[in-house]
Parts: C-alpha cells; sequence; structure tokens
C-alpha cells in the first residue's frame, strides 16, 4: 500500500531485496514477473503508471516509468510464450470503463 517491493525466497521470512516508495508512495495495485526474460518485472500502482524493472542493468531502481493518461488502469497482465525465443512479451491493461489495452512490451525486455 505504500509504494514498496520486496522480493522474497521462498526459504525465508525474510527478503533478499527490498525497494522502499518505489512509486513516490502511491500504492501498487499488479506486480508480474516477465514471462519471457526471467529478471524482468512490471508493476502497476494506483495512478497509472507501470514501471519497467531489469534487474540485471539496473537493480536500484526501474528503467523505464510509463504512465496511461487517458483512462484509469485497474489492473494488468502479461502475455506471451516462455518457450519460444521470439522475446513476444504483451501487456493486458483492464480500464475502469472496462475498455481492454493489449501493448507490446519492447524486445530488449521481452528476449531470453
Amino acid at each position: 500500500s505504500d509504494g514498496s517491493i520486496r522480493l522474497h525466497q521462498m526459504t525465508s521470512e525474510y527478503p533478499l531485496m527490498q525497494w522502499n516508495d518505489s512509486t513516490k508512495g502511491q500504492p501498487i495495485i499488479a506486480l508480474q514477473w516477465a514471462l519471457t526474460r526471467p529478471a524482468v518485472f512490471f508493476a502497476l500502482d494506483a495512478s497509472s503508471s507501470i514501471y519497467i524493472w531489469d534487474l540485471l542493468e539496473n537493480d536500484l531502481l526501474p528503467v523505464a516509468k510509463e504512465t496511461i493518461p487517458s483512462e484509469k488502469v485497474v489492473t494488468m497482465t502479461l502475455l506471451g510464450e516462455p518457450e519460444k525465443a521470439n522475446g513476444l512479451l504483451g501487456m493486458v491493461l483492464a480500464k475502469e470503463c472496462g475498455q481492454i489495452d493489449i501493448q507490446y512490451v519492447k524486445k530488449k525486455w521481452a528476449l531470453p
């Protein structure tokens, strides 16, 4: 609820990494690992901003942030085929008005 993200290992109650205030205090409403690239995850905050984290590029801050200005995004999920090396990774955004958008992620964050 405060924008903090913690990376846990299943065998420990203590986080391996913790990023406080990663969204400048905005609650995180969805977070998902990339299906095609294990070091990348995406976080959606309550102000419809999407943060892209690539832990191989930078493990302190997100490598990109995109704000969806037109309509409030209420949730997101990712789609892709991890068994294929084509690097296609899509992001499905559900908006408050009921509209669904599908956007493709840049290959640099999608390729295995």
